[in-house]
């Protein structure tokens, strides 16, 4: 999916009360701000975090493959399902805990790995929950897949170095927006 613009997630009211979506205020999401102020926080985490509490906005460019692979999907946070569906780029309250619930339980089983979010400790959080479930040699050679179509031509792997705590802040944006009722535009 080839965008030329950057991505913006985009909190706004749900459903729309005339053409287009109204924001919402920042102040409902102020105290992302604090985390920004701990001490032991890695900068992209509090950089992140501070850009939600002044905007109620991330900017998800940056996370657009990580959560395609994790979900399953292409264009999770382009909404292009939506998209094609309401000629809204719009993702929905209950798509909004949807993605917040995937990139929890990343987070949850990331935790044994350290703080350090990498291509290949991503691959290893995947096969570990892949590994117990049901169809799991099919699942697995579907990652497989979707692992080396990441790569290059070369043959390397994305360099995607995120902070967990990082990915903690992004599912609490998705999971706020979910408990509220609001709903994501997605401005590219």
């Amino acid at each position: 999916m080839a965008h030329d613009k950057g991505l913006d997630n985009v909190a706004v009211h749900w459903p729309r009360t005339n053409q287009y979506y109204d924001p919402v205020a920042p102040a409902e999401f102020v105290d992302f701000g604090t985390i920004a102020d701990r001490p032991e926080i890695a900068a992209p985490t509090g950089a992140l975090a501070l850009h939600i509490a002044k905007t109620g906005t991330v900017r998800a460019t940056a996370y657009t493959e990580l959560v395609d692979l994790l979900l399953g999907l292409e264009g999770v946070l382009y909404a292009t399902d939506a998209a094609a569906e309401d000629e809204d780029p719009v993702i929905d309250p209950d798509g909004c805990a949807w993605i917040a619930g995937g990139l929890e339980r990343f987070v949850e089983g990331h935790e044994k790995f350290g703080d350090l979010v990498t291509f290949d400790t991503v691959a290893e959080v995947m096969r570990t929950a892949i590994a117990g479930g049901r169809l799991a040699e099919q699942q697995l050679r579907w990652l497989d897949h979707r692992l080396a179509a990441l790569r290059d031509d070369a043959g390397n792997a994305p360099h995607w170095s995120f902070a967990r705590t990082e990915l903690a802040v992004l599912a609490g944006f998705y999971r706020r927006c979910a408990e509220r009722g609001f709903a994501i535009f997605a401005d590219y």
